[in-house]
């Protein structure tokens, strides 16, 4: 069993990464600061099902020397940790990038610093492609879809950094490839779409999916913002950990690759005339909301082409969207008491 940092390990992801981790039998450190809604919660449920079995390091990724202690003895890292709201980042665009380039530039020099640099995946984001005006995109009954990209966006799709988000997550995204070039890391990038399940405290700004089963389970207001015919491939957060778990398995083939890393064409839903109707069935009645102009860097369609990841990790999600939908909306029913 190896010994393995995962960096926002007490979010969303990181806590369901680090149980599955721990339940394999892996030694596990959690760097988190904390500050998130809901990684207190996170933490608290890894106890009760891990005890004292993991390490918990409270701090942030903005501190080198922290973060250099941190990575000593480890043979795998999990850079999850992050500044992930665009509109945050449009508010404090400096403290978006000390934490999304700064924080991941930290971790790739501790990294480097190791007698034996361990395997280091990072979490990217769609974001790093910008709005792609350029891809013509038709209107249809119920949702937005590309006219010519069946297949979604490969990785081959231009960069084109939008909003500060889109910048710091697309420096640290290109650090993290270049450091597998340059200094011999062997580094993987995840561009990832809309991922969702359980210990997801979603908000408006981030983790949608979440958001509105929350809300509308709590009879909280939701805002759609733009129309509700956006399009977003939508991957189960149990898919996605595979995906990781394959991608360093086959280390030897992933070190300096980049994968767009989604639900991909067959897990679509546009965010309110198609999810609305989910919604409805899961409830049993209609949920009334409220909508607003478009956001900045809002796409009006995402999907992911995972042809890559599909053929070099041999991977491909499991999970469809009414399935993991309706699983995470079960989760929320049973743990309301969380979001009070």
């Amino acid at each position: 069993m190896a010994r393995v940092l995962v960096t926002g390990g007490a979010g969303f992801i990181g806590s369901n990464l680090a149980h599955r981790l721990l339940t394999q039998g892996h030694d596990v450190i959690i760097y988190d600061n904390l500050s998130r809604q809901g990684t207190e919660k996170n933490v608290g449920w890894l106890r009760d099902n891990h005890g004292d079995s993991f390490v918990l390091v409270q701090d942030d990724v903005r501190d080198y020397p922290s973060v250099l202690q941190a990575v000593q003895g480890c043979e795998m890292v999990y850079h999850l940790a992050a500044q992930v709201a665009v509109t945050w980042s449009v508010a404090d665009p400096r403290e978006d990038f000390e934490i999304n380039a700064l924080g991941t530039l930290n971790l790739l020099e501790a990294t480097r610093e190791c007698e034996e640099p361990p395997i280091l995946l990072f979490t990217s984001t769609n974001k790093v492609y910008g709005g792609m005006e350029e891809v013509e995109i038709v209107e249809q009954e119920k949702r937005y879809a590309y006219a010519d990209l069946p297949r979604g966006v490969s990785e081959a799709q231009p960069l084109d950094f939008h909003s500060p988000y889109g910048c710091s997550k697309g420096a640290a995204d290109q650090y993290v490839r270049d450091y597998s070039r340059i200094y011999g890391l062997r580094t993987v990038v995840m561009r990832m779409s809309c991922i969702y399940g359980p210990r997801q405290f979603g908000i408006e700004d981030q983790g949608w999916v979440a958001h509105f089963l929350i809300s509308s389970v709590l009879g909280r207001p939701i805002t759609i913002y733009g129309d509700g015919k956006q399009v977003r491939d939508i991957l189960y957060v149990d898919d996605l950990l595979l995906a990781f778990e394959r991608a360093v398995e086959r280390i030897d083939v992933t070190a300096g690759q980049v994968y767009n890393m989604g639900g991909g064409p067959q897990n679509t839903i546009s965010i309110w005339t198609e999810f609305s109707e989910l919604l409805t069935r899961l409830l049993g009645h209609k949920v009334e909301v409220g909508f607003d102009d478009w956001r900045p860097g809002d796409q009006a369609v995402y999907v992911s082409d995972t042809t890559k990841a599909r053929r070099e990790l041999g991977w491909e999600p499991l999970t469809s969207v009414t399935v993991g939908i309706e699983k995470l909306f079960n989760w929320v029913v049973e743990n309301k008491d969380l979001f009070r």
